[in-house]
């Protein structure tokens, strides 16, 4: 620290933070699955004031917002536990799926903008319907079903099918019966996703893959003749996909041509086919070494759109950042759009204007639109309150380092604040953050999940580990077979790398994640000896309780990142921390949800019971009510604070 440095002078984790826990839910909500009619402008948006509830916002033109449906409607279904694609805008307003009953609902905008009262199209069978698609001239939803209600609800693998619903409730009068009225258009594959209409109404686009691949190994892209009033297809055939190629994100143009991604090329890329005389020609719109996709996690994912008759918006990942761009549809020629907003979600373009989920390095992730007609652009929804000076904020930096393996990616935060500083020769603690998945991704834009940490005087690395995406196929698939050896490796060796080059403390070296980020956290902290304290939210710690426990979507997941199940029954029982606990030597902290269906609340008691057995400091919270991930402020906030708390004790502060 220089003479004419005026800041206050305390340890690095001590730090005064202008980010409280509370302004970590005031304010703030979870934003997504975003829909254009007309000059108006849907989306969902999560609120953890009101218990996590997604509601449904419809914004006009003139920045009027409304709730489409009232508090008792949480908007969101639970088909692959993940959800995803919960609603579709019809002519008359927009249909949806409630999370409380699982059911399909109709609610019409009256001519005051108003809605009325949610009409329900499908009865309360057990089944779950994602991925709407309007048939507005049929009278039709085309949706993803997936049952839960056969055999008593004893089934532990859903069927899975694709079917029309009429928009005028007559699905729904059945005596407990499946009607008539609803008919099956898919079945037989162990997964259907993206049902996407032709703009004459002829011919249906689907998705569909089988156990034991996931939609990023490989998929088949669908198209049938629509027949019979919606009720059947006809002429089916496979255009793109297979053995070891994934297809994803149909979308048609308005001249009735066909876009898709897939990664035949090793890359997420896009195809065009044209339908001449019967006949389907695909060709290669833009080859590049970028991936234009994202993994297929949940319904829906809208990466594309159709901007008009000549025009593509496309967004794609290069060297770990996204790019918006307009791509001709004729001969795929990209024009990269520069501006301070990387698009990290949903993107929807309707002639004169685009909207995309937009992240940026100094302002909470928001709903940002682009107006092309006057070039302006304007934010229509904000996730969050921005609490923080931009003095105060941690811009994110690209790193790479080399690991066994080979370069891995992530960005590094370092300890920032306006105010204070750290006593000369202190270096600071580092929290290595890993991504659930293990197939996602970590994106650098503001996240106050981060800015917590820093601004108290923590260096974070968010680490994108061989298996994440957004790198190419090659890249994913490096975790293929290795899942607790590659990606905890990756991580140890960024610490390391961090430490060797003078950056942060190498004895106040923390790893911490969430869902299967938590399983590297927890293997992390047995099987080296890099890290000093780890914290593991709804993580896994007993690989072979997950293969034998977790929902359909799942349930093969496994084969590919560690191997068949039971076959190689010994792979799982070797990187299960829960079993080597004797190789443990640094405390740890579980957070944990009582209702979490993809990692049950016996993962985390098992093993706090296995850690305290040995003797060794573990704290297990858990948090009634919540699942797979915190929903609820109150919750968000203690597991904020408690994890806070833990790091002063491991490394010897007393949190400011």
């Amino acid at each position: 620290m220089s003479e004419t440095d005026t800041r206050t002078v305390a340890p690095f984790g001590a730090w005064p933070s202008p980010l409280g826990v509370a302004e970590l839910t005031a304010g703030t909500v979870r934003l997504g699955e975003i829909a254009l009619d007309g000059d108006a402008t849907y989306w969902l948006e999560g609120r953890p004031a009101e218990g996590g509830r997604q509601a449904l916002v419809r914004r006009e033109a003139d920045g009027t917002l409304t709730d489409v449906v009232d508090a008792s409607f949480d908007v969101r279904t639970r088909a692959h536990e993940y959800g995803g694609a919960s609603y579709a805008v019809t002519p008359t307003g927009v249909v949806l799926s409630r999370r409380e009953d699982d059911l399909l609902y109709r609610v019409d905008r009256r001519a005051d903008g108003t809605f009325s009262s949610p009409v329900p199209l499908v009865p309360a069978d057990g089944r779950r319907y994602a991925d709407l698609e309007v048939d507005a001239e049929r009278g039709l939803v085309y949706a993803v079903a997936e049952d839960h209600g056969a055999a008593g609800g004893q089934r532990t693998d859903p069927r899975t099918t694709l079917v029309s619903v009429p928009l005028d409730g007559s699905g729904a009068n059945t005596g407990g019966a499946t009607p008539s009225a609803i008919a099956v258009l898919v079945d037989g594959p162990d997964f259907v996703t993206s049902p996407r209409l032709s703009p004459d109404g002829a011919v249906l686009a689907w998705i569909t893959w089988n156990h034991p691949d996931m939609p990023w190994d490989a998929t088949t892209l669908h198209v049938a003749s629509v027949a019979d009033g919606g009720g059947r297809l006809l002429h089916e055939r496979a255009l793109a996909g297979g053995p070891g190629v994934s297809a994803a994100e149909p979308q048609w143009t308005p001249t009735g041509d066909l876009i898709h991604v897939d990664d035949r090329t090793g890359w997420w890329n896009l195809y065009r086919t044209e339908f001449v005389e019967g006949e389907a020609r695909t060709r290669h719109l833009h080859p590049a070494e970028a991936d234009f996709s994202m993994p297929q996690w949940g319904f829906g994912p809208r990466t594309h759109d159709v901007l008009d008759e000549a025009h593509l918006v496309v967004s794609w990942s290069s060297g770990g950042h996204r790019f918006l761009g307009a791509m001709l549809t004729a001969n795929g020629q990209l024009e990269r759009w520069d501006g301070d907003w990387e698009p990290w979600g949903p993107v929807r373009a309707d002639g004169d204007r685009v909207v995309f989920l937009g992240e940026s390095e100094t302002e909470p992730s928001a709903i940002v639109e682009l107006d092309l007609a006057h070039g302006h652009v304007n934010v229509l929804r904000t996730s969050a309150r921005q609490h923080l000076d931009p003095a105060d904020i941690s811009r994110p930096e690209v790193v790479r380092w080399r690991s066994e393996l080979g370069i891995t990616h992530g960005f590094f935060y370092p300890p920032t604040s306006a105010r204070l500083a750290a006593p000369d020769g202190e270096l600071p603690p580092l929290l290595v953050f890993t991504h659930g998945g293990p197939t996602g991704a970590t994106s650098p834009g503001f996240r106050p999940g981060v800015q917590f940490w820093t601004t108290r005087g923590f260096a974070v690395l968010d680490v994108n580990y061989g298996g994440s995406t957004g790198y190419g196929r090659a890249y994913r698939d490096r975790l293929r077979g290795a899942w607790g050896l590659a990606d905890v490796r990756d991580c140890a060796a960024g610490a390391r790398w961090l430490a060797e080059s003078g950056r942060v403390d190498p004895e106040r070296l923390a790893i911490r994640g969430g869902s299967a980020g938590g399983f590297t956290t927890l293997a992390a902290l047995t099987f080296t000896d890099t890290f000093t304290a780890g914290a593991s939210l709804y993580g896994i710690g007993d690989l072979e309780a997950l293969a034998r426990d977790t929902h359909k979507f799942e349930s093969r997941y496994l084969d590919s990142l560690i191997g068949p199940y039971p076959a190689q029954r010994d792979r799982y029982l070797a990187r299960s921390p829960i079993h080597h606990t004797d190789r443990l030597s640094a405390p740890m902290i579980l957070l944990q949800g009582t209702e979490d269906r993809v990692v049950p609340r016996d993962q985390a008691e098992s093993m706090a019971r296995a850690v305290r057995d040995k003797g060794l400091h573990v704290e297990l919270v858990m948090f009634d009510g919540e699942g797979h991930g915190f929903r609820r402020a109150e919750n968000i906030q203690a597991a904020a604070t408690a994890e806070l708390a833990f790091y002063g004790q491991a490394f010897g502060f007393r949190p400011a």
